[in-house]
């Protein structure tokens, strides 16, 4: 809960003192691998910071494919935004690629924050412009950039997780098969090997 309450202060900066204040709502939950927190069709009620472990957000289309849209490693939140805040069927799936202790943040918690600490909702804003900008990046990304580029972007973005996921889940990740994603590793084995 300590690491939470750290990060929420810095990232809402919040003081320490009203974040251990509003810790009260807070539900902590031990989710096994494999272990669903969302299923497509329900909607969405909390959100969800990883204190340990890794999630996963995905869809599964009509031919049984699972497309990933998101890693949550530690100290990552993940959300169905769409669902929680127009209170709609999600069209995703929120579940633990391995073993992890979840910290479950209902609406109300950032209501009760927000009473003891309005200052948070422009945060909250600017950190919504940032979500959003990320998602159009990579919606940019699966229409333009070579597999190459966009396997380059992913371990920017997730520098910690590659051996923790299976490589097919990496490959769904980038919109490409698990054969392509071994092509793009080996040729920049290569390349760097000719560096040397």
């Amino acid at each position: 809960m300590e690491n939470f309450q750290l990060q929420i202060s810095a990232l809402l900066d919040v003081p320490m003192a009203t974040v251990e204040f509003c810790s009260e709502k807070i539900k902590v939950k031990k989710v096994p691998k494999g272990g669903i927190l969302l299923n497509a069709g329900e909607t969405c009620k909390d959100t969800f910071f990883v204190n340990k472990g890794l999630l996963r957000m995905y869809s599964i289309d009509k031919n049984g494919k699972e497309h990933i849209l998101h890693f949550a490693p530690e100290n990552w939140i993940l959300v169905d935004r769409t669902s929680l805040y127009l209170n709609q069927p999600s069209d995703y799936y929120i579940d633990a690629i391995v073993e992890t202790e979840v910290l479950i943040l209902s609406p109300e918690y950032f209501e009760f924050l927000g009473e003891k600490q309005p200052s948070i909702y422009s945060r909250q804003n600017a950190l919504l412009h940032n979500h959003i900008s990320s998602l159009q990046k990579r919606i940019t990304q699966l229409l333009g950039a070579t597999a190459e580029e966009r396997y380059v972007d992913f371990l920017k973005t997730y520098p910690n997780i590659f051996e923790r996921v299976p490589q097919w889940m990496v490959a769904s990740y980038l919109g490409i098969t698990p054969e392509s994603l071994s092509r793009v590793r080996k040729e920049l084995v290569k390349r760097k090997k000719k560096k040397i």
